[in-house]
């Protein structure tokens, strides 16, 4: 039996230096002090440490002989336990096989259609006879260069021959009209949303325990309806105008939104203008291919006198449209977290939108009710007085005035 008090002057002494010691340092102190202590030394300085008899045997031996770490290692080399993977062979590609989104493994593992959480991948692993855990099983997919990763939109379907040729003479023409000191603008329809005290993603600053209390499911709720806000934005002078809808993304409101835009907006900075360039998608309200678009650009340019130009991006390829990411995506961080309640709500957030570059967002509640699937005659179609142009004519054209 160790004599009490040696092991309580061991103990003092060992407290007043541990925190300064690593783990080699309390190795070979200890060590030390056992071989001071003479027989019965190690058993003694373990009761007052803590330290296992079998490390201090080991710094015993470092002091003795040729065993010591090096100066820069806590540990000689090929001391300590073994990894898990060295331990085990395979156990890497197992893991490997299950996180793996290519055909490898088991293919109808429950992994395959469930969250791969590392828990979850530990149990698996577990159930195929490794030892193995959550940790360690983190550590191991960052290791082999694996890491969370959401999904990201870069397939886009077939992809038209003329499409880069298109995006080239949407551009030549936008630089023209600015050159000429002649409005161009990008539209388009902004996503639908339903009305309410429904949950509006992203997150907003409120007192701490106070979250905004919203529904528990968002079933649209048909008395307050939808707001459809129509974007116009001036390639020109960073600033834009917001039409918000109550009723259907439809030709005749879309071109509403651009008649709106060009007598509270347009028309002030672009006093002298005989032209306006077009720039849109080839889908919704705008589509090239929608007789109603054509013939209330008709009465747009006859109301106004303006030669209006269209230009269209090919099939889906509406992302490239200048309005999605100079417009839309500041007016989605303006309002995230606040439930959109009312038409009112939705003016008033579009309306405040700002950023450093200096945008401007002018926004405005369209409460005309437009009817759906409204079709143009071939009379009426008729007196539409378009021009093609001989590149791709189905997406670039002119709608001149009736004299």
């Amino acid at each position: 039996m160790a004599n009490v008090r040696v092991v309580e002057w061991v103990r003092e002494k060992y407290l007043a230096i541990a925190v300064d010691l690593d783990e080699r340092g309390r190795r070979r102190w200890a060590a030390a002090e056992a071989r001071s202590l003479g027989w019965g030394g190690i058993a003694a300085v373990a009761l007052a440490t803590g330290l296992s008899d079998r490390t201090i045997r080991s710094g015993v031996r470092e002091l003795d002989g040729p065993d010591a770490a090096p100066a820069d290692r806590q540990r000689r080399a090929g001391a300590g336990r073994k990894s898990r993977e060295a331990e085990q062979p395979g156990l890497i590609e197992a893991l490997e096989a299950l996180v793996d989104p290519a055909a490898r493994g088991d293919p109808c593992s429950p992994l395959r259609w469930t969250c791969k959480s590392t828990r979850r991948l530990a149990a698996e692993l577990a159930r195929q006879g490794y030892r193995v855990s959550s940790t360690k099983v983190g550590r191991l997919l960052r290791s082999c260069g694996y890491s969370l990763q959401a999904n990201r939109k870069t397939i886009e379907g077939k992809r038209h021959p003329d499409r880069d040729a298109q995006f080239g003479h949407i551009d030549r023409r936008v630089r023209a009209f600015r050159r000429s000191g002649q409005p161009a603008i990008s539209v388009d329809t902004k996503k639908k949303e339903p009305l309410g005290r429904m949950k509006n993603p992203g997150r907003a600053y409120r007192r701490r325990g106070e979250p905004e209390e919203v529904k528990t499911h968002d079933f649209p709720d048909r008395r307050r309806g939808k707001a459809v806000p129509y974007g116009v934005y001036d390639l020109t002078y960073n600033e834009a105008g917001v039409s918000v809808g109550i009723t259907h993304d439809t030709a005749e409101f879309a071109v509403a939104a651009i008649r709106r835009w060009w007598r509270r907006m347009g028309r002030h900075r672009y006093p002298g203008a005989r032209r306006l360039l077009i720039t849109a998608d080839c889908g919704g309200g705008n589509s090239p291919r929608t007789r109603l678009w054509r013939w209330e650009l008709q009465r747009l340019a006859d109301e106004t006198g303006l030669k209006l130009e269209s230009c269209h991006y090919p099939p889906g390829t509406s992302k490239w449209n200048k309005i999605e990411h100079r417009l839309f995506c500041h007016i989605t961080r303006n309002w995230q977290g606040v439930p959109l309640e009312s038409h009112e709500v939705v003016v008033s957030l579009i309306g405040s939108t700002r950023t450093e570059e200096g945008l401007e967002v002018h926004a405005w509640l369209d409460g005309t009710e437009y009817e759906k699937a409204k079709t143009v005659s071939d009379d009426l179609l008729a007196e539409v007085r378009i021009k093609r142009d001989e590149f791709h004519g189905e997406w670039n054209y002119r709608i001149l005035p009736n004299d």
